[in-house]
């Protein structure tokens, strides 16, 4: 498994889309290091999303065009970024505070590994002696909805979705929704349920590249029937 050579779902810009299509308008949304700091480049036009950053913003916008970035200025992963009018500056402690409170809508986070019940492993991978949890515990707890956006295998091949995580647990049954480069999966007490399939993904080549059982909701089985008959 993984070792063929990926030509189909979603780019990483596209999956960020994706998840961006998600964020309901008036939401306050934390975005992890990583992937899901792209979808601060995609709101789409119209609706209004306030960023959260737990390094003490509120108000992010996309990053900055070439030679425009303010290293005075930038996210928890220490990336440039910039403000939209109204975006404000606070102490970690009144970030955490908003975290803890429960005053944020939705967090999206990367993972090294999720499991069929929606256990996250997101800060240290095995063997290795070093690793950055972050504000992820926190968020895991703190916000209202916990969505990840990632790569639906690591670069050798491996599904990050397990029946089990062999990783270090950032939270239990903590994950919502999980948005990778070849579907959209909910975590349900019935387990993985498929939403969407991205571009040129089928369900058995979806389940082939996830090491645990997933169905396929109704709708989106329909949908890539149409696709295969066109």
């Amino acid at each position: 498994m993984g070792k063929d050579k990926q030509k189909v779902g979603w780019s990483k810009i596209d999956l960020a889309s994706r998840v961006a299509q998600d964020l309901d308008d008036g939401w306050f949304v934390n975005l992890g290091i990583g992937i899901p700091t792209l979808v601060a480049d995609v709101i789409p036009e119209g609706r209004e999303i306030i960023l959260h950053s737990e390094n003490g913003l509120l108000g992010l916008g996309p990053k900055p065009e070439p030679g425009e970035e303010d290293m005075d200025l930038v996210n928890a992963g220490k990336e440039p970024i910039t403000l939209k009018p109204g975006g404000c500056f606070f102490s970690q402690s009144d970030s955490f505070a908003m975290i803890r409170g429960g005053h944020l809508d939705a967090a999206v986070l990367g993972a090294f590994q999720v499991s069929m019940y929606g256990d996250l492993a997101s800060w240290k991978v095995p063997n290795d002696p070093l690793g950055r949890v972050g504000g992820a515990m926190d968020l895991t707890v703190g916000a209202k909805r916990v969505f990840l956006c990632m790569q639906h295998c690591t670069r050798t091949g491996e599904s990050k979705i397990v029946e089990e995580c062999t990783y270090p647990l950032t939270a239990p049954r903590c994950v919502d929704r999980i948005y990778t480069d070849l579907a959209v999966i909910d975590v349900t007490d019935e387990g993985l349920v498929v939403q969407e399939l991205a571009p040129g993904v089928t369900f058995e080549y979806l389940q082939e590249h996830t090491a645990a059982p997933i169905k396929i909701h109704a709708a989106s089985l329909q949908k890539e029937t149409l696709h295969n008959n066109d």
